[in-house]
């Protein structure tokens, strides 16, 4: 039943009334045929110890018997069984800020045995991070930056919609340098309730996760202010730092001039990131190889935890329409063989 997406019944002794029902209702009907024009032919057959079987009506029955099998498993109450989320006031406010200044096409990050671009590498593990997050019951947002930062998705329990933000996140869609300080704000605004939140159901924390390839070089709001911010609303941010060191061949921007690959050399502002990351009690993780990424985010997953008081539960849901087709397909395949191969005279 599973394959139909039935996890069970809620009362199953339906089911096995239905089926002894159904048992007496064939025996009856194949001891009780209807009545028929004999045949002369079968008359010398069956004297001679022949026995006559009509197995276009006993396919018919059992057709019937399917039917009825399927309409008593109905009466039982087919459910299908998922996981029920955490209860709404359970988990984190966690902001992802991602960096799509121009520098994030540096092609120095190898995904399935491909070198791919630095964006690509934090599109999927961000991706990873934040669906698992949802799953526990964590609220997650994402704010993307450049020349300026602007809120890509806001805080959500939705995993289809934030996977949809990260799909259209490009680099250089918010301009090719990089504003840190105004994306650290704009991501503490968005963890924070405003006036108009502040009914909603308190949280067990807020959490900023920023990655970055580069200095901050753009923006109206130093990074320092920003982290002062960020310690004043009382949320925690960890940064993360990607990218080799040196000189990287860099994918040309679409519709750009030229062939072939450049290089350029993008510098990380590592003790920025790191004073950033302590006014607020978080920390500084530093990401060179494509595997160090996916370390930095199984870290910050085990760090941002919050204890669970109540347990998993299990969300039934009815779910009787696989078994409501099934009938009827069987009552018209009875249908087809009682007027194509059964039919008699009366």
């Amino acid at each position: 039943m599973n394959a139909a997406g039935i996890d069970g019944f809620e009362q199953p002794l339906w089911w096995i009334a239905a089926a002894g029902l159904a048992a007496i209702a064939l025996w009856r009907a194949w001891k009780n045929p209807p009545p028929a024009l004999a045949w002369s032919a079968w008359t010398e057959v069956e004297a001679a110890g022949a026995r006559r079987t009509d197995w276009g009506r006993a396919l018919a029955l059992t057709l019937r018997t399917g039917a009825l099998l399927a309409l008593g498993a109905v009466l039982a109450g087919p459910v299908t069984e998922r996981a029920a989320p955490p209860p709404p006031e359970a988990g984190l406010d966690l902001i992802l800020v991602l960096d799509t200044s121009g520098s994030m096409r540096a092609l120095d990050a190898e995904i399935d045995g491909e070198w791919r671009t630095r964006l690509d590498l934090a599109r999927q593990v961000v991706r990873r991070f934040a669906l698992e997050r949802i799953a526990d019951g964590d609220r997650v947002g994402l704010v993307v930056f450049g020349e300026s930062a602007f809120t890509q998705s806001p805080l959500t329990r939705d995993g289809r919609l934030l996977t949809q933000a990260l799909e259209r996140v490009e680099a250089g869609m918010a301009g090719e340098a990089t504003a840190l300080g105004d994306a650290l704000a704009l991501a503490v605004k968005r963890a924070v309730p405003g006036a108009e939140e502040s009914t909603a159901a308190p949280r067990d924390g807020r959490v900023v996760v920023l990655l970055t390839d580069g200095r901050s070089n753009a923006g109206a709001v130093p990074p320092d202010v920003a982290a002062g911010i960020a310690r004043a609303r009382g949320v925690r941010v960890h940064t993360v730092g990607i990218g080799a060191e040196g000189e990287v061949a860099m994918e040309r921007p679409e519709g750009a001039a030229g062939r072939g690959l450049r290089f350029e050399r993008h510098d990380l502002d590592a003790p920025t990131l790191s004073a950033m990351a302590a006014a607020s009690g978080g920390r500084f993780f530093r990401a060179r190889q494509t595997s160090d990424l996916v370390a930095v985010y199984e870290e910050i997953d085990a760090l941002e935890r919050v204890p669970r008081t109540r347990p998993a539960s299990a969300r039934r849901s009815p779910r009787p329409e696989p078994l409501l087709a099934l009938a009827g397909l069987l009552l018209l395949g009875e249908i087809g063989t009682a007027r194509g191969l059964t039919r008699s005279l009366p």
